[in-house]
């Protein structure tokens, strides 16, 4: 359905984007702007193939090198300075840095070169299906984000518009699967953003072409360990033996969903759970093992869960709500939880509504139609989320729009490839005159 529905916004908004109709909304330079995006759309498409074609699976340590030599040589050519930041105090293959220019307001665009595919995946290549749409691994996550970004650089400079601006482009390679401890693996990330006036994402988001997004929830993990009284199973229930862990984890879990499934934007999900005599779970292929017998009180009990919460605020309050449910312990048990915050929530400021109405008038001006927010249930965690607090203006999913993202079936509607640029192209000239897009 949204194959479907992309590919007739497309259909519409491609009919309506003649500069000759909407030249009166923009001035020659940005109607330059746009005609340069046109005459190296091709390469670029030439340029997404190439990308995908190379396996960078987050583990793939010299896929990933190569795909940031790939992007690296890109950046080059525009005149930009660009760096390898190693990874391997993180356990990852690191990050490309470019940067570009010494004046004007500083602009951090993100995006990433990793992808869920590892070499062991079938799904490996760029496969066109039709004229207008292509498979391949990462093709919208993200790595037609990249291309996009680089589209609307390379336009930017053709027109003689970059120097206006201070550009670093960040490229991390553990997006998919984050490197530990992360203190390190996006130190390089936040020591771009300073001093910067906005950041700017390069996610599919939710494939719709006409929103993008201002707010991401953040993502936390948490396991619950709840130990019982084991015994012969005729005296569960007993003042001496209890309810046992099976029981008593059942207890906690509805608990959790009785005080937290309500609260907008707020969702608590466990998603693995064992338990019995003996238990045993191993972390890096997320499986678990367990012992018991129906006439054995359980022992031992695990679950594994995640918490996802739009601001800090609203983590900490279901945090300290999960952990008094814990404590209050039934007879007979004792239960304790711990949690990973990974990444940050980014909330929905002003400075990032800023950001979105000037997505918004140059979408209208380019005849591409209006951009409103993704609603935050339906955006993940991305990196944009780590600069929250860092830079005033944050907005994210500029890239490549399509559908089935992370699985087999990824596929990209190759005609927002320009579009995109033409979009973030025309937003990066905006923001280096900023008297210009105040009205």
């Amino acid at each position: 359905m949204r194959l479907m529905l992309a590919s007739l916004l497309l259909l519409t908004f491609l009919g309506t984007t003649s500069i000759p109709v909407h030249a009166q909304r923009l001035s020659a330079a940005e109607r330059r702007l746009v005609t340069a995006v046109d005459r190296h759309t091709s390469e670029a498409l030439t340029l997404l193939q190439r990308a995908v074609d190379v396996n960078s699976g987050t583990l793939n340590i010299e896929g990933v090198r190569r795909t940031g030599q790939l992007f690296a040589s890109e950046f080059e050519r525009l005149g930009f300075r660009t760096r390898w930041v190693d990874g391997a105090a993180w356990g990852r293959a690191g990050h490309l840095i470019a940067e570009h220019g010494s004046r004007g307001p500083k602009v951090v665009l993100i995006g990433h070169l990793d992808t869920v595919f590892e070499p062991a995946s079938p799904f490996q290549t760029f496969t066109r299906v039709d004229d207008s749409t292509a498979t391949g691994p990462g093709i919208i996550d993200m790595k037609g984000g990249d291309v996009i970004m680089l589209l609307a650089l390379r336009a930017l400079r053709e027109t003689g518009q970059l120097d206006r601006m201070r550009i670093t482009v960040v490229l991390t390679g553990d997006e998919e699967r984050t490197g530990e401890p992360r203190s390190l693996a996006r130190a390089d990330l936040w020591r771009a953003a300073e001093g910067a006036d906005a950041a700017i994402g390069f996610e599919d988001g939710d494939g719709d072409p006409r929103r993008a997004i201002i707010a991401r929830r953040g993502a936390s993990t948490w396991q619950l360990r709840v130990h019982g009284t084991p015994a012969h199973s005729s005296q569960v229930f007993s003042a001496e033996v209890g309810i046992g862990a099976v029981f008593e984890a059942s207890r906690i879990l509805q608990a959790f969903r009785d005080s937290l499934a309500f609260e907008p934007y707020l969702t608590v999900n466990p998603g693995m759970i064992v338990g019995g005599t003996t238990i045993g779970f191993m972390p890096t292929t997320a499986s678990g093992t367990a012992f018991g017998k129906s006439n054995v009180v359980a022992e031992s009990t695990l679950v594994i869960g995640d918490l996802r919460t739009l601001t800090l605020e609203q983590r900490e309050r279901a945090q300290t709500t999960m952990r008094r449910i814990v404590a209050e312990a039934s007879y007979g048990c004792s239960a304790s939880i711990t949690f990973d915050d990974g990444y940050p929530p980014l909330p929905p400021t002003d400075g990032n509504r800023r950001l979105l109405a000037m997505v918004d008038r140059a979408s209208r001006d380019l005849g591409l139609g209006a951009v409103e927010a993704v609603d935050p249930a339906r955006a993940g965690a991305a990196d944009v989320s780590w600069l929250h607090g860092r830079v005033p203006m944050i907005l994210d999913a500029m890239g490549l729009k399509g559908s089935g993202g992370h699985t087999v079936h990824e596929t990209a509607h190759l005609g927002w490839l320009a579009a995109q640029a033409k979009r973030t192209a025309l937003l990066l000239s905006r923001l280096a005159q900023p008297t210009r897009t105040r009205r």
